[in-house]
């Protein structure tokens, strides 16, 4: 067996783990995201923002995961978005909490701007140094 043989090998194993990883990330996405909009329906009289915003991070990760599947690329921007959107939820809950967390929530808001520039570098270079991919992604 030569080296060629073992190499196409694990390239395989690599590529079948990927996409049997992803086909589990996908379902357990899809599986989340149902029972959150269950208990949204059945013990809640409304959806709050919170609520909301989880189900955009569902969006987001189902987004990502399919994106990879057609240009087995990871997009690094989806994560951010993810990212920023846990963080807002974060600030929502803290700024509803009854105490002080002033300096949290600032923390927290220059985080979010942090990544927020973060996506903007990312765009402006992705624009600048086209990948080449065939499919544009965003």
């Amino acid at each position: 067996m030569s080296f060629e043989a073992i190499d196409r090998f694990g390239d395989r194993c690599v590529s079948v783990f990927h996409r049997l990883t992803l086909f589990a990330i996908g379902g357990a996405t899809v599986w989340a995201a149902g029972a959150n909009l269950l208990d949204m329906v059945t013990s809640k009289s409304h959806a709050s923002i919170q609520d909301l915003l989880l189900l955009f991070i569902f969006l987001e990760i189902g987004a990502m995961v399919g994106i990879y599947f057609k240009t087995n690329h990871m997009p690094i921007r989806f994560l951010i978005y993810i990212a920023i959107t846990a963080l807002t939820r974060h600030m929502i809950d803290l700024v509803t909490e009854v105490g002080q967390h002033m300096v949290e929530i600032a923390v927290i808001g220059g985080t979010t701007l942090m990544l927020s520039i973060s996506v903007y570098i990312i765009r402006m270079a992705s624009h600048q140094f086209p990948s080449k991919s065939p499919i544009e992604i965003g």
